[in-house]
C-alpha cells in the first residue's frame, strides 16, 4: 500500500503513513494526543481537523455544521488519507501537545505521598552484591556458578537460586578477565532467586528502578534509588491509548479489531519516553535501571503485557492472568537493562486490578482493627471494604464522565480546565488549572458545578433543569444549557457550558459508584456509620471536594473528617514492593485474602443503581445531613 506524508499544523509535525489510515490514527503515529472520547466511532465530535490541502475520503457526519464542512472541517476518526496532505488541528481538538512528556499531566506525578508511608524491611526485589571470590585451585575447584551462588547465599541469606543459560555461558570469561572480582545482580522471584547478570568490577553502588502506575488516563513513572531507598524524580503523561477511547471497554474492542500489539505499543511507548526523560535528566544510565514494578487495573496490565483482554468484557469475565510472574522487561519492549525484570502487582479480579492491591497495602486497610473503605474513582470506580479479618472488593463501570469525558465541554485535567466552581453572592466563580482562560471543565469542576446548581435550585433532585431559575440557563438550538464561560472569555472565544445530557451522564456515573457501595454494605449487614474511615484514592480523587461529592451522592453521607485524601496509592504501594520483598509478598497475601465480588452477578444491582439516580439519592434517609446542611462537617 502506498505511503502518504501528513503535516499537522500548527505543530509542524510530519509523519508518513499508509494510504487509507484515518487522520486520528495518523495523529497517534505522530505522537499527537487528540481530545477524543469515543475512540474513533464518530459519535463525540471532538476530533475536528481542517484539511488545508490534499485528498481525503471523509464520511458525512451530523456533528459538523454546513459552515464547518465548507471550511474543510472533518472528523479525524472518519476521514481517511488518500494523498500527501496538510492538516490544521484546532486548539480545542488538541488534548495538549506531547513532546517528551505532557506538561499538564505533571500534576498527577504523585511525587509526594498523601499518606504516612508504611515501614517494611529493606530487601529490594532486585539487588547487587560485589563479590571478591577465591580463585579456583586443585584443593578448591568448585564450579564457577556454584562458587558465586554460595557466596551470594552467604551474604544475602538466600537458600534457592537459579541461573540462566546465557549467564552460564558468560561466567568463565567474565570471572577470569576481572580477577574473580565481579558484581552479581540478583532478582527475587518469590520462591527462588535468580542470578540475573554478572557485571565487571564493582557496580554495586549503581542500582536504580522504575515504578510505574499504568493508568487508563495517566501514566506515571517514578525513578528510585534502590540503595538509598529514595525517589529521585517523577514524570507523567496522558495515556496514548486514548485515541482508541477514553475507557477500557472501547480499547478492548479496538484490541479485538486491530490486535493486542497495537495497544501494547502505545503504552510501552509512553513508559519508555518517561523512563528515558527521567534517566537523561538525572544522568542515570538505562543499564543501571535493573527492574521495573508496574501497577494498573487488570485490563491495563493485559495491554502492558500484550495479552488479549477480549474475555474480560464477556460473560463469565475471565482474565488471562491476575497474578503474572516476573518477566524480562525487554520481552515487553521496556527499555531498561536488557536483563532487567518486570514485576506486575497482582490484581484481585478481572475488574479490580493491581492498582487496588497496591492501594490496600499503602493505606494499611488490611491491618486495621476497625472497618474502613477505599474508593478509587476514575474511568472505573473500585471499592474495597474491610479490615484485618476480611476484605471485599468490587468495580463499578462509571465511564469517563467523572474525568471530563461524556460531557460536551468536558476535558481532562490539563491547562485551561475549570477545576473548581462555586457561587458567590449569586454569581458563578471558577478556577482553572494554570489560572488561564477556560478551555473546558474537568471532573472535579463538574462535581462542584452540579452540587452548586442543586443547592441554588437551578436543577431539581432528578438533575433536571428548572426553567427560569437562573439567567445563566439558556435554550440554544432547542437544547437547554447552563453557561459557565461565555464567548470572549474562553480560549479563541469558546463557550463553556453544561447540558442536560451532561448532567444525566454524571448522575449515571455517580449512581454506579454509590450503588456498588450500598450493595457491599448490604451484603455484610453494615451501615455507613460502621465505616470509620474512607480513603479517597487516585489522582482525580485528590481534587474532589468532599462536601460536594456527598451532596450529589457520589460518596456516602459520613463525617468529612473521616474521608481522607490518600493520593495515588497505586504508585506508592508499588514502590513499597520495589523496596521490600516483604511488602511484595504481602501484596500476594492481600490478593488471596480479598474476596472479589462481581456486581454483574448481583441480583439487586440494577435496583440499587436506579435508586441512586437522584441527587443525592431516592432514599433521602441515607443522607440525613442533606436536608440540614450541605454536608457534615465532622
Amino acid at each position: 500500500m502506498p505511503s502518504c506524508s501528513i503535516v499537522f499544523l500548527p505543530l509542524n509535525k510530519k509523519v508518513k503513513v499508509e494510504s487509507g489510515i484515518s487522520l486520528l490514527e495518523a495523529a497517534g503515529h505522530a505522537g499527537i494526543i487528540i481530545n477524543s472520547v469515543c475512540g474513533g466511532d464518530g459519535i463525540c465530535g471532538r476530533c475536528k481537523m481542517i484539511v488545508k490541502s490534499g485528498k481525503v475520503k471523509s464520511m458525512t457526519s451530523p456533528l459538523l455544521t454546513r459552515e464547518e464542512i465548507q471550511h474543510g472541517v472533518v472528523l479525524a476518526c472518519t476521514t481517511y488519507v488518500e494523498s500527501d496532505i496538510v492538516v490544521e488541528i484546532p486548539a480545542e481538538t488538541l488534548a495538549e501537545e506531547k513532546i517528551i512528556v505532557d506538561r499538564d499531566a505533571q500534576r498527577f506525578r504523585a511525587f509526594r505521598s498523601g499518606i504516612t508511608q508504611r515501614q517494611f524491611s529493606k530487601s529490594p526485589l532486585v539487588f547487587k552484591i560485589f563479590l571478591k571470590l577465591d580463585k579456583p585451585t586443585l584443593e578448591n575447584n568448585l564450579a564457577d556458578c556454584q562458587r558465586i551462588q554460595r557466596m551470594i547465599e552467604k551474604h544475602a541469606g538466600i537458600s534457592a537460586m537459579q541461573t540462566g543459560l546465557k549467564i552460564l555461558r558468560q561466567l568463565p570469561i567474565v570471572l577470569r578477565k576481572n580477577n574473580f572480582a565481579v558484581t552479581a545482580i540478583i532478582g527475587q522471584r518469590r520462591d527462588v532467586a535468580e542470578l540475573i547478570d554478572i557485571e565487571r568490577g564493582n557496580s554495586a553502588g549503581r542500582n536504580y528502578a522504575a515504578v510505574v502506575d499504568v493508568g487508563t488516563t495517566t501514566v506515571i513513572v517514578h525513578l528510585i534509588d534502590v540503595i538509598k531507598m529514595t525517589t529521585i524524580d517523577a514524570q507523567a503523561c496522558f495515556n496514548s491509548q486514548v485515541i482508541f477511547g477514553r475507557e477500557v471497554t472501547a480499547r478492548i474492542i479496538a484490541g479485538e479489531k486491530k490486535g493486542a500489539a497495537i495497544l501494547q505499543e502505545k503504552i510501552i511507548g509512553d513508559i519508555n519516553r518517561l523512563i528515558s526523560a527521567l534517566a537523561l535528566r538525572n544522568k542515570v544510565s538505562l543499564k543501571d535501571i535493573i527492574f521495573v514494578v508496574c501497577a494498573g487495573n487488570t485490563i491495563m496490565t493485559h495491554f502492558l503485557l500484550g495479552l488479549p483482554a477480549d474475555n474480560i468484557r464477556r460473560n463469565p469475565y475471565t482474565a488471562v492472568s491476575i497474578e503474572p510472574s516476573p518477566f524480562r522487561a525487554a520481552e515487553t519492549g521496556i527499555k531498561v537493562n536488557p536483563r532487567g525484570l518486570l514485576f506486575c502487582v497482582p490484581g484481585i479480579g478481572s475488574w479490580v486490578g493491581g492498582d487496588i492491591t497496591a492501594g490496600i497495602l499503602a493505606t494499611g486497610l488490611y491491618e486495621r482493627d476497625d472497618t474502613a473503605m477505599l474508593i478509587d474513582v476514575g474511568t472505573n470506580g473500585e471499592i474495597v471494604l474491610g479490615n484485618r479479618e476480611w476484605m471485599i472488593a468490587c468495580s463499578a463501570s462509571t465511564g469517563p464522565a467523572l474525568e471530563g469525558g461524556g460531557v460536551k465541554c468536558g476535558m481532562t485535567a490539563e491547562k485551561g480546565a475549570i477545576e473548581k466552581v462555586y457561587f458567590e453572592e449569586e454569581h458563578l466563580r471558577y478556577k482553572t488549572i494554570g489560572n488561564g482562560p477556560p478551555r473546558g471543565i474537568c471532573g472535579s469542576g463538574i462535581i462542584d458545578l452540579i452540587a452548586g446548581l442543586l443547592a441554588k435550585g437551578v436543577i431539581d433532585r432528578a438533575g433536571k433543569f428548572i426553567q427560569g431559575s437562573d439567567p445563566g440557563l439558556k435554550r440554544i438550538g432547542g437544547i437547554w444549557r447552563f453557561m459557565i464561560a461565555g464567548k470572549g472569555k474562553g480560549r479563541k472565544g469558546r463557550e463553556v457550558y453544561i447540558t442536560q445530557d451532561d448532567i444525566d451522564n454524571v448522575i449515571t456515573a455517580k449512581a454506579a459508584v454509590f450503588a456498588a457501595v450500598k450493595i457491599m454494605l448490604d451484603r455484610l449487614n453494615l451501615k455507613i456509620s460502621d465505616v470509620k474511615k474512607l480513603f479517597l484514592a487516585g489522582g482525580f480523587g485528590s481534587y474532589i471536594d468532599r462536601r460536594n461529592a456527598i451532596r450529589i451522592g457520589l460518596l456516602p453521607d459520613m463525617p468529612v473528617s473521616s474521608i481522607q485524601y490518600v493520593g495515588n496509592t497505586s504508585i506508592w504501594g508499588a514502590k513499597l514492593a520495589a523496596f521490600s520483598y516483604e511488602a511484595y509478598n504481602l501484596m500476594h497475601e492481600i490478593r488471596q485474602k480479598t474476596t472479589y465480588y462481581d456486581l454483574m452477578g448481583s441480583p439487586d444491582y440494577v435496583e440499587q443503581f436506579k435508586l441512586a439516580m437522584f441527587l443525592p439519592h431516592t432514599n433521602i434517609e441515607l443522607f440525613p445531613s442533606f436536608s440540614e446542611s450541605p454536608a457534615p462537617d465532622a
